[in-house]
């Protein structure tokens, strides 16, 4: 590195002493001497003179004369003036040599060797040393330069020295990195923070599809890296991504300016574009915009937001909307007083007013409005500054106009870059004697500048560990105001917050309008909907999908739904909002619930009927052939617990309805399951004249041990579920829309069990009321049990599919219904027919008819038994009437037939014995 400085200083003492620049005094733009000299880089001039490469080692004439430019040196000037009319620095005056670097790294690196050459040295050497810290060099600080791509290449020589280096509007990012450009600081934020403002603005803007366009250097590099994380970060796609040639001196900038439009009509959709460019490249592009009808909502960087030169571009409001961001604005009234003093005086060493004053000559009869681009053009036909007495007389004409060509933003940082300066160079200065050119050299002069505090405008200020001064940006909208575009502030933007402040209502309601602006690469996605990407590379291109159930999205353009909690809340599809999941049990208000109620008390009316009509035809056959009133009244009592039972299903689900009513139906129905068991059992016994079977069942026939051991077997199913496995309240929320109430059994096989269990007991009654069903034809209780086995039956095996396939509130509904069904078929076949006979049949409800029915039924049993007994006594004596012989016919039948009487009546006889043996008067009398 310091090889190459000492090449590059002897190729300019070359250049300076062989070539039009006859001395280095000549590259002076403008200068004042002091015993503190202060540089200054400033782009006044667009670019060289050449439009080829160069051929020859030679600094070219400068060409653009730029007043917005122009008038930053001025600022400068004043600001040394203002502290040099000031007790700042009592007794020490400080100068400035301020060079024009036309906008050309090469240019300015011309300039920054003659900031580093030796003071009070004749030949304008700079020194190779290995260590620079008693080196004094010709100037202790530069100001500058404008660009950013200047700036670094100027920053990395002055490095060599840790000469302080101030910039006013250099932001790009890297330059706050202290390892490589640890002797430059700035007045004006980085471009983190603006393009974080920029990246901000566009999504509380609402647009995601946007291009940007910036230049093809460091400034535009880094400016187009940093806005593609920010916009990233606040899902923000970028649509293109342009760039220009850095200088104008490039002879590509028409054509690519031309693409670049011709890109954006293409890309119809979008509709904000980002413009990082110099000034010259925007007056170029707006230009060309305004001819080809394009009209664009376009962001502007500090550049050119506040640019004059911009807003005065003729039908400019054709382009569309402009908003801008730029420095903070300070007090700039003492610099606008400066302005309207300004003089011209023939020894003042001032080249750039003297070439001012000779432009705005040639522009004497142009208005104020194209002034600025007349001396621009003259400039680019005036090669060199020739004095003239009359230019000097007719200067102060125009001094009005320059004014509005001042950027407050730019004017007030150079203000500050300036003030650092003094307030360093006076607290350093306090133990010096700073009127002697050695008293102290340029880094000691940047260790104090990195810790400087200074006011301006009553305000405070110092740098922070970057070196930047982050005093915040001014949001600025373009508005035609009486035909001209004037450039209004809207809004703040605080760096420490991330926020926008916004002043007063008109202002609110200017951003709201930027809202109306669509900007969009897909159509917004309502409420209730979701983002579905199409293309991989761009997460803004994207269908919109309707939420499925039980998701939502309350916003617009959610890149998912969101996910209700499902156990408590539910969404129907496209939902903006969940929805509380509504608590479901059969209620008592229910109608199914109702109904079924009515019919487990029309039930209990019934049983409470049938034993009012047992109770009151107590001493009749009928009730009596029932198996008595006790019998009669635990059946009943059974039937009543389990109509009552039902009423246990219904209602908000509590642990003791739970357990209480599987445990009362369960075994109330088994004892009434065995009570009917008993009577099948008994009426087999009265009526069967099988000697065999009826020994057997004699010895069966057991009544309170069947009904005690029946039902204590389901005493301890229920009472070991209950300890075990007890069922319990479950809150169900596997339904998509509401949550039920519901009893979870505890155990399967214990409920499966105590049903299987009364299941079994149904099937012996079944098959021992099966065995009986041939009684007497006016009164057959054995055909009716099991009827109602049967009832049963067909009622349990239907329940058992449904059950396991039905869900939701009316589950305890199924059972409520199989309960009633089974209930209401054993209560109408058990005690209906002997109620109907007890109130309409009473002329068979009397004993003697019963008795007569008795032995009817009973004489045709035996005689069923004779006739069987006597066709066997026929079979074992071979007596056969198909052996006679024809002519013996006649006579062998009639003996047959005697035979065979003679048998029968043997038969009957002993059968009469037998049977009345087994069917004493008493027995029948019970029956």
């Amino acid at each position: 590195m310091a090889l190459l400085i000492i090449l590059i200083t002897c190729f300019m003492i070359i250049l300076a002493t062989s070539q039009p620049c006859q001395t280095p005094d000549d590259f002076v733009a403008a200068t004042s001497p002091g015993h503190i000299i202060i540089g200054g880089l400033f782009a006044i001039h667009e670019k060289m003179s050449s439009e080829d490469y160069p051929r020859r080692p030679q600094i070219q004439k400068c060409v653009g004369f730029e007043i917005s430019v122009f008038l930053q040196t001025l600022a400068m000037i004043h600001s040394i003036e203002m502290i040099n009319n000031s007790t700042l620095l009592s007794g020490v005056k400080l100068g400035y040599e301020i060079y024009d670097t036309c906008t050309e790294v090469t240019v300015a690196m011309a300039a920054t060797l003659r900031f580093l050459s030796k003071f009070n040295c004749s030949k304008e050497t700079v020194e190779f040393k290995c260590d620079y810290s008693s080196y004094m060099p010709r100037v202790k600080a530069v100001i500058g330069s404008g660009y950013s791509e200047i700036t670094m290449a100027v920053s990395r020589m002055l490095n060599l020295q840790l000469m302080p280096q101030v910039g006013y509007e250099s932001t790009a990012e890297i330059l706050s990195d202290k390892i490589r450009f640890p002797s430059f600081l700035r007045t004006v934020p980085s471009d983190f923070h603006q393009i974080k403002a920029m990246a901000h603005l566009i999504q509380k803007s609402g647009w995601n599809w946007i291009g940007i366009i910036t230049t093809d250097d460091d400034y535009g590099r880094l400016a187009l890296n940093t806005f593609i994380i920010q916009a990233e970060a606040n899902n923000v796609c970028i649509a293109f991504k342009e760039v220009l040639p850095a200088f104008l001196s490039d002879n590509t900038i028409e054509v690519r300016i031309n693409q670049i439009l011709e890109k954006i009509i293409l890309e119809a959709q979008v509709n904000v574009i980002v413009v990082f460019l110099r000034q010259f490249h925007v007056f170029d592009l707006f230009n060309k915009a305004i001819e080809m009808n394009i009209n664009k909502m376009w962001i502007a960087s500090d550049n050119w937001s506040t640019a004059t030169k911009i807003t005065t571009i003729p039908n400019v409001k054709n382009i569309g909307k402009v908003v801008g961001f730029t420095f903070r604005r300070g007090n700039i009234s003492s610099f606008h007083s400066f302005l309207q003093n300004l003089h011209l005086l023939p020894g003042d060493s001032n080249k750039l007013l003297h070439e001012y004053a000779m432009h705005l000559s040639a522009c004497t009869y142009v208005k104020d409005t194209d002034l600025s681009q007349c001396i621009f053009n003259h400039s680019q036909r005036t090669l060199a500054y020739k004095a003239n007495t009359a230019i000097e007389r007719n200067f102060f004409m125009r001094n009005d106009f320059l004014r509005d060509y001042a950027e407050p933003g730019l004017i007030h940082s150079i203000q500050l870059a300036v003030f650092a300066l003094g307030y360093a160079i006076r607290d350093l200065c306090q133990a010096r004697d700073c009127q002697k050119p050695n008293a102290f050299q340029p880094w000691e002069l940047l260790g104090v500048l990195k810790n400087v505090t200074f006011t301006d405008g009553g305000n405070s200020f110092h740098f922070d560990a970057h070196g930047d001064l982050n005093t915040g940006y001014d949001v600025v909208l373009w508005k035609e105001i009486n035909g001209h575009m004037t450039v209004t502030k809207m809004a703040e933007y605080d760096l420490q917050n991330d926020v926008f402040i916004i002043p007063d209502q008109e202002t609110k309601n200017e951003f709201r309008n930027l809202k109306q602006i669509q900007s969009k690469c897909s159509k917004e996605c309502s409420p209730g909907q979701m983002k579905k990407t199409t293309r991989s590379q761009h997460i803004c291109c994207y269908e919109c999908e309707n939420c499925p159930e039980n998701h939502y999205s309350n916003q617009t353009d959610m890149p998912h739904c969101l996910l209700c909690n499902n156990e408590t809340h539910w969404a129907p599809a496209r939902s903006t909002m969940c929805f509380e999941k509504e608590v479901e049990y059969l209620n008592w208000n229910d109608s199914l619930a109702i109904l079924l109620l009515i019919l487990s008390l029309l039930g209990i009316i019934f049983v409470l009927v049938v034993g009012i009509i047992f109770t009151r035809n107590l001493n009749t056959p009928v009730v009596k052939s029932s198996g008595g009133l006790r019998i009669c009244y635990v059946i009943l009592l059974c039937h009543f617990l389990n109509f009552a039972s039902t009423s246990f299903f219904i209602g908000e689900p509590q642990d003791f309805t739970c357990k209480t009513r599987q445990t009362l139906f369960g075994v109330s129905f088994t004892l009434c399951i065995s009570c009917i068991l008993t009577k099948s059992l008994k009426i087999l016994l009265a009526f069967s004249f099988d000697p065999k079977l009826q020994k057997f069942l004699k010895f069966l026939y057991k009544p309170i041990l069947i009904i005690f051991t029946c039902t204590g077997i389901q005493v301890v199913i229920c009472t070991l579920w209950l300890i075990f496995a007890a069922p319990v309240v479950e809150v169900n929320v596997s339904l998509p829309r509401v949550i039920i109430l519901e009893c979870e059994e505890g155990s399967i096989v214990a409920f499966g069990s105590m049903l299987g269990y009364i299941a079994i007991l149904a099937f012996i009654c079944f098959i021992f009321a099966f065995k009986g069903r041939k009684l007497p034809e006016n009164y057959n209780e054995a055909k009716f049990i099991t009827f109602g086995m049967l009832i049963y039956f067909i009622a349990w095996i239907t329940f058992i599919p449904i059950y396991a396939t039905t869900f939701g509130k009316y589950v305890p509904a199924v059972e409520i219904i199989v309960i009633l069904i089974s209930n209401y078929g054993i209560l109408c076949c058990t005690f209906f027919p002997k109620c109907y006979v007890i109130i309409c049949k009473q002329d068979i409800n009397t004993k003697s008819a019963f008795l007569k029915m008795i032995y009817s039924y009973s004489f045709h049993s035996v005689s069923s038994i004779a006739m069987s007994h006597a066709s066997l006594d026929f079979m074992n004596g071979n007596v056969t009437m198909t052996n006679l012989s024809s002519s013996g016919k006649s006579a062998t039948w009639q003996k047959s037939k005697d035979l065979q009487a003679q048998a029968f009546a043997h038969t009957c006889r002993e059968n009469t014995t037998s049977v009345s043996k087994t069917l004493p008067r008493k027995r029948i009398s019970s029956i």
